[in-house]
């Protein structure tokens, strides 16, 4: 597969397409351990700047894929990197919304359900905790971090009010280490 970034691309995506239980997100810490440190196709820095940009774009937080085909190999890799990460699973989702609908409130619906919501958060957190370590931003941004989440959870504030908080908090440390 070294010597063709297009099933390279395809071998990766396609199975995290049929993994993705909780949206694109859900697998984004093994799509940069396998872009970033197994194939070495993004540095870390890419990786976290295509991630902010697809974030900043409308659509899919998944987007990102595309971003990622582009740079390994020019626009065919961004079209066979994106094909691979939805088709996969849409067409998954076809097949199981039919079965899913014929059988509403069966036991082992229920317990799909139930299962499937624990390991699709710790898919989240993962996430989460991969983009910590990505960015670089010290303690600071773990106690920020901690500290909005806390404040969503327990007090339910508006994320507006969070963002502008931890906006006023790198600014207010940023300008007092350059005191």
């Amino acid at each position: 597969m070294r010597d063709s970034p297009l099933l390279a691309l395809a071998a990766v995506f396609v199975p995290l397409s049929l993994l993705s239980v909780g949206g694109g997100q859900a697998v984004l810490a093994d799509v940069h351990r396998q872009v970033v440190t197994d194939h070495h196709w993004l540095s870390e820095a890419q990786f976290l700047t295509d991630y902010l940009l697809s974030r900043m774009s409308p659509g899919p937080n998944s987007m990102i894929v595309m971003l990622i085909g582009h740079q390994v190999a020019g626009p065919l890799g961004a079209v066979v990197a994106v094909v691979g990460m939805f088709l996969p699973s849409s067409l998954l989702v076809y097949a199981v919304a039919h079965v899913w609908t014929r059988h509403a409130g069966a036991v082992w619906r229920v317990s799909v359900e139930r299962g499937l919501a624990p390991i699709a958060a710790g898919l989240i957190l993962a996430t989460t905790l991969t983009l910590m370590q990505s960015m670089g931003g010290g303690w600071i941004a773990w106690v920020l971090a901690i500290a909005v989440a806390v404040g969503l959870l327990l007090f339910r504030l508006h994320p507006l009010l969070l963002i502008a908080a931890g906006a006023a908090a790198f600014l207010g440390l940023g300008l007092a280490g350059a005191m």
